[in-house]
């Protein structure tokens, strides 16, 4: 799995090393699905504060294709966090549609096609 860091902010280049180790973490059960995670970060309101830090994760993913999560936090370690846990569920989501068994009625019409 490759992870592929960018951050337009100076504070937000220093937890590069945490933001790729996070990440490795979050998606480590599911890196056979995904071969690349983008993390980007970015200061919407600059130094004015607030709920302005965005944290953007992108997988790419060739049955569920291409899940983009972004949260809004006050501090970047909470963004990050955030952005990691709903990708993950997102993903996990999308595979256990594809894999879904089908059953009763369904199951029977696909029998007999």
């Amino acid at each position: 799995m490759q992870i592929i860091f960018e951050s337009r902010d100076d504070q937000g280049n220093q937890l590069r090393e945490v933001s790729i180790e996070r990440a490795r973490f979050a998606f480590r059960r599911l890196a056979t699905w995904i071969p690349r995670v983008k993390v980007q970060f970015s200061d919407v309101n600059g130094p004015r504060g607030g709920l302005d830090k965005r944290c953007q994760v992108e997988l790419n993913n060739g049955s569920a294709g291409k899940v983009v999560i972004v949260s809004m936090a006050q501090d970047w370690r909470t963004a990050l966090d955030l952005s990691l846990r709903r990708a993950a569920q997102v993903l996990k989501r999308g595979l256990q549609r594809n894999n879904k068994v089908p059953r009763g009625r369904t199951a029977r019409l696909a029998l007999d096609s």
